[in-house]
């Protein structure tokens, strides 16, 4: 069946929707210069700016959104139970991309090759680990924008992450994999294809019980990596996060080998749970890792992971931490 809707424009109730910050439809403001980079910027310019709702409205979760520069209207937006869904104009329209084409409709990541965006990765089974959650059946590819898709792989990862594609090259794809909710299991880690899916090799691995959950590349420098090891486990009645091997990685040769950052200045000690690390866009040296821990909180480094700064251990953004990466 093909479903296909446009959103009102109204915030929903549901967490899956992506958000547009808009002028309010009845704010009216003089045309000013915008200000010089680098200075203060004036409240006036973001003041009447408003949240809205531009959809798709799906009535649950979404872990798993991405766009391309080459199409700056053209947008993916995956559900934790509901597939993959795709826009064209902006979040006007939205449409399904995967119903009856994929085996699975928990997404857990999605990636757009930079170089090519009709190319298109998604990871099955998300890993914000609540009390029911809907394991998946490892990576599909498209490389038609969503018209056709097939499977290539790690169908026994169950949750994924997140997925880096290196810029220059869409068939060299890494996928940070959380491996089985309820028990053991060895598909887990950084996995690495250098043949656009065709195979797979793991470049981190620590246990049977830690899984990878967020992995960012400098953008600068597909070389460079990072990637956060989660130690989880889960029964239907509870949930064990956190443990000694948690932990950040580095890797500066495209994953062939990794540093753990996890002891380095300004970290707060083990036990460690889950972490979320992404590098800055305008600064390489300047990398923030979320970390749950007891001295948990957002932490910045300005030296590529050499040492850390907590600079804000607000509640809002790390309660609940099995949610956000």
């Amino acid at each position: 069946m093909t479903r296909s809707f446009r959103p009102a424009l109204a915030i929903g109730w549901a967490l899956s929707a992506v958000l547009l910050l808009t002028p309010a439809a009845a704010a009216a403001s003089p045309v000013v210069p915008p200000p010089v980079v680098g200075s203060d910027v004036d409240p006036a310019w973001y003041g009447a700016l408003q949240w809205r709702n531009i959809g798709p409205q799906l009535g649950g979760r979404s872990l798993a959104v991405a766009g391309s520069l080459a199409r700056p209207a053209e947008y993916y937006a995956g559900a934790t139970g509901g597939g993959l869904w795709k826009t064209t104009n902006g979040g006007t329209d939205w449409a399904p991309v995967t119903d009856g084409k994929i085996s699975s409709s928990s997404v857990g990541a999605v990636a757009v090759c930079p170089a090519n965006p009709g190319v298109v990765y998604i990871g099955m089974g998300e890993t914000a680990l609540l009390g029911g959650v809907i394991p998946g059946d490892g990576v599909y590819k498209t490389t038609d924008g969503g018209a056709t898709w097939r499977h290539v792989g790690l169908a026994d990862t169950q949750m994924i992450g997140r997925i880096r594609i290196d810029p220059g090259n869409c068939d060299r794809v890494y996928v940070a994999a959380l491996g089985h909710t309820y028990g053991p299991s060895a598909e887990r880690g950084v996995f690495r294809s250098t043949d656009g899916g065709a195979s797979w090799q793991k470049v981190l691995f620590r246990d049977e019980r830690t899984g990878a959950v967020d992995l960012s590349m400098d953008p600068s420098n597909p070389q460079v990596l990072y990637a956060s090891l989660w130690y989880v486990f889960r029964t239907p009645w509870s949930l064990n996060s956190g443990g000694d091997t948690s932990g950040l990685f580095k890797s500066t040769d495209g994953g062939t080998s990794w540093t753990e950052l996890t002891g380095n200045p300004g970290l707060p000690a083990k036990p460690i749970g889950k972490i979320g690390v992404s590098v800055s866009g305008g600064n390489p040296n300047r990398v923030y890792a979320l970390v749950e821990a007891a001295a948990g909180g957002l932490y910045r480094s300005d030296d590529a992971g050499g040492s850390w700064q907590l600079v804000s251990d607000d509640a809002d953004i790390r309660q609940r931490a099995f949610y956000p990466t």
